[in-house]
């Protein structure tokens, strides 16, 4: 399987069928909360993220989006759950070097984001894919209550 078979497939697939998605309830502990939103696509999501200690012990997102951003977020939330905040920043550099520099090469660790690669093919759907990320990065450093892409 190519890359390009690869990415069309992952993204369907995370698209119809969103993995970790719906808001986040917890009887115990402290859930951290952000919104984002695209307002070129029309996406917006909310991502929630449950901390222990320095890592993320449990992540949801909910929301409307095109393909891209759903699956991205998706993807991302398979991706951090169980995580320390040092290994999800890590991870946070690899896939933005990778949706924003034409030469980035998918490295093997990154397993499923790998096929996010493919998105780098449509300029403007970079910001979809990067969406539901910038926002996890709000809700861990208990940032801004909305993120935009503009």
């Amino acid at each position: 399987m190519d890359l390009k078979e690869l990415y069309r497939d992952v993204i369907l697939d995370h698209n119809r069928h969103p993995r970790n998605f719906g808001r986040l309830e917890t009887s115990g502990g402290e859930v951290l909360h952000a919104e984002g939103h695209n307002p070129l696509c029309g996406d917006r999501l909310s991502v929630y993220v449950v901390l222990k200690g320095d890592r993320v012990e449990d992540i949801r997102f909910e929301g409307t989006g095109c393909a891209i951003s759903t699956a991205s977020a998706s993807l991302m939330t398979e991706a951090v759950k169980g995580k320390e905040r040092a290994a999800v920043a890590r991870l946070f550099d690899e896939v933005h070097t990778l949706l924003t520099r034409p030469d980035a090469a998918a490295e093997a660790t990154l397993g499923k984001l790998a096929a996010l690669s493919g998105v780098r093919e449509f300029p403007a759907r970079v910001k979809c894919a990067t969406l539901s990320w910038h926002t996890l990065n709000a809700a861990l450093e208990r940032g801004a209550a909305t993120v935009s892409t503009e």
